[in-house]
């Protein structure tokens, strides 16, 4: 067995750049890319130009679309969209269920998506990091098996992780800043771990950002102290 599977996290997101993006926002979970975000994309899909890729999934959170499908117009692919790799929707860090875009909506944005593609996963709120695990794991067994040629799966930090330990049976060491890349190679002793968050793509393009878990957190909290307000429904 010989295959090559692609993963890479979004690239930056607007609340990044603006914190205060999500007060004016009907879906303040469902961020779209930053302008260096979009930089970053774009440098994403010309260091993965040049490799045979066959099948390019997307988690179906918006930033992950726009990241997936700038390396479809590079690669002239369609692009699936796969709730299982969607983000890991702890009840810790999201107060309720994020709002989506439907399919056909984000295809009128981004027309390389693939509607006839349906994903037998569905994304479930609240999950605990098991549950997240589970959903990876099955996910990328699933994708591996259906489609036995070159992939590339674009997720979230959580799923970068995720999705790479449902195939490697240590726990690898990762680098999961925005828009790294993990590569793995499979052989037949199993799947080799060759890239573990490369982000030299983004250096040379002078786009290259940290993930900063103190960052994050504060973001999630600004989110439940507006979602608490505006939304007195929302449990508690």
């Amino acid at each position: 067995m010989n295959q090559t599977l692609w993963i890479a996290r979004h690239g930056d997101r607007q609340d990044h750049a603006d914190s205060n993006w999500y007060r004016s926002s009907s879906n303040p979970f469902d961020p779209p890319l930053s302008a260096k975000g979009e930089k970053q994309a774009i440098a994403l899909a010309q260091r993965l130009g040049e490799e045979k890729i066959n099948y390019i999934f997307s988690s179906p959170f918006l930033r992950t679309v726009a990241t997936a499908h700038a390396v479809a117009e590079v690669l002239d692919l369609p692009v699936q969209l796969e709730p299982g790799l969607g983000e890991f929707l702890s009840g810790y860090t999201f107060p309720y269920l994020p709002k989506m875009r439907s399919p056909s909506e984000l295809k009128a944005d981004f027309p390389r998506i693939n509607l006839n593609y349906q994903s037998p996963q569905s994304l479930q709120y609240p999950e605990t990091w098991s549950m997240a695990q589970q959903r990876m794991t099955s996910t990328i067994q699933r994708l591996t098996t259906q489609y036995p040629e070159n992939l590339l799966l674009v997720g979230h930090a959580a799923s970068v992780e995720g999705l790479t330990q449902g195939l490697i049976t240590r726990k690898p060491k990762l680098k999961t800043s925005l828009c790294s890349l993990v590569k793995l190679v499979a052989d037949d002793h199993g799947w080799n771990l060759e890239l573990a968050g490369d982000t030299s793509h983004l250096e040379l393009a002078g786009v290259a950002s940290q993930s900063h878990l103190l960052r994050a957190a504060l973001r999630y909290y600004r989110y439940y102290r507006y979602a608490y307000r505006y939304q007195p429904e929302l449990p508690r």
